[in-house]
């Protein structure tokens, strides 16, 4: 043993351990994420999402979810580092039980339109293509208004910052005494109020800085991308690419997380850009190409409607539309921005 090596060996009973061994690793030239792309095929996975309503009731599991763990951090319930992402199924007459929890939630509706989500008092209806808000500490409970015998079944995506709260040892969560929470307001009640354009004039933010409209009907941003797509030019990276936004503070819609909506123009063949926000997409309409590339290593990726995706933090991706294409997505930009460690870069073909 050298005298170096015998130094390191010295130190460790005090808990101390030398900077310089390890500081390339700590402090990296780029961006080196251990996730990697992957893709879930809906049609491969719906089959156990299947299996998994016959295995388990709503209630018993709490929440019924098969999460998308990214494959290189198996057992750590993470897509990327800071986010955290599932397909929760819920069947006709189910209830999944009231709670709430620190973690901030969205729900993105990918099948079905028989049920309910209840936030902090008020329900609202899912249907496929919503965005929908659980504001963090807000009592929370989903159902599925029909009958089993003539129903269907629904299933969304879940989009968490788990994994934010846990490297922060912020979470908690508790359970609401009844397995559903009293309806205390009418349906529509928050858009009412707060997502036309307009605010009450004693406005509280009830959510602090998360958005005060819970749901955002994917009937009104599908209108607003056809819009801007038919007015063009289109961006040549993104396509026709809106942000959802609390409307009263023009901010991200949850503290934590980004969310998306952009469409692909039929033939549309997009410029290659990366970014350190890891983003998780969710195909809502048509068909195309995510390609992904980080190094000398690429992944294509064909989609459809209600597959899903995930682009690491710092891989160059590029989007190509076979059909005209909808896409939603969610990251971590706003906690990113916050701390002014954001950084994207929009390259052309031959860079």
């Amino acid at each position: 043993m050298n005298a170096r090596n015998e130094f390191y060996q010295d130190i460790l009973p005090s808990h101390l351990t030398p900077l310089w061994e390890s500081l390339h690793a700590l402090v990296p030239k780029e961006p080196n994420t251990p996730c990697v792309p992957c893709l879930w095929n809906y049609a491969g996975i719906r089959p156990y999402l299947a299996r998994s309503g016959e295995l388990i009731s709503a209630e018993e599991a709490v929440r019924r979810v098969l999460i998308m763990e990214n494959p290189a951090l198996p057992g750590q319930s993470c897509i990327t580092q800071s986010l955290y992402a599932g397909l929760q199924l819920i069947l006709p007459g189910e209830i999944a039980p009231s709670h709430r929890h620190t973690q901030s939630a969205l729900r993105f509706i990918v099948e079905g339109s028989s049920a309910y989500t209840a936030v902090d008092g008020e329900r609202t209806a899912m249907h496929p293509g919503d965005f929908i808000i659980t504001p963090s500490w807000t009592f929370h409970d989903h159902g599925n208004r029909a009958e089993a015998d003539g129903g269907e079944p629904v299933v969304w995506l879940d989009g968490l910052d788990i994994p934010m709260l846990r490297f922060f040892d912020a979470g908690f969560a508790e359970n609401h005494p009844e397995k559903e929470q009293p309806v205390v307001r009418p349906e529509g009640n928050s858009y009412a109020r707060y997502g036309a354009n307009m605010l009450p004039v004693q406005y509280d933010a009830p959510y602090g800085a998360t958005s005060p409209v819970f749901n955002y009907p994917y009937a009104r941003t599908r209108e607003a991308l056809a819009t801007l797509a038919q007015n063009g030019p289109v961006d040549p990276w993104h396509g026709a690419k809106l942000r959802y936004v609390n409307p009263a503070t023009g901010s991200w819609p949850i503290p934590t997380i980004a969310a998306f909506m952009q469409l692909l123009p039929r033939g549309f063949s997009g410029r290659p850009y990366r970014s350190t926000d890891g983003t998780v997409f969710s195909v809502v309409e048509g068909t195309g190409s995510a390609v992904i590339s980080r190094g000398e290593k690429t992944w294509r990726y064909d989609f459809g409607p209600r597959d899903h995706f995930v682009v690491p933090s710092w891989h160059t991706v590029h989007f190509e539309a076979a059909s005209e294409a909808v896409l939603f997505s969610f990251s971590d930009r706003p906690v990113q921005q916050a701390l002014g460690i954001l950084r994207e870069q929009q390259l052309n073909p031959d860079t």
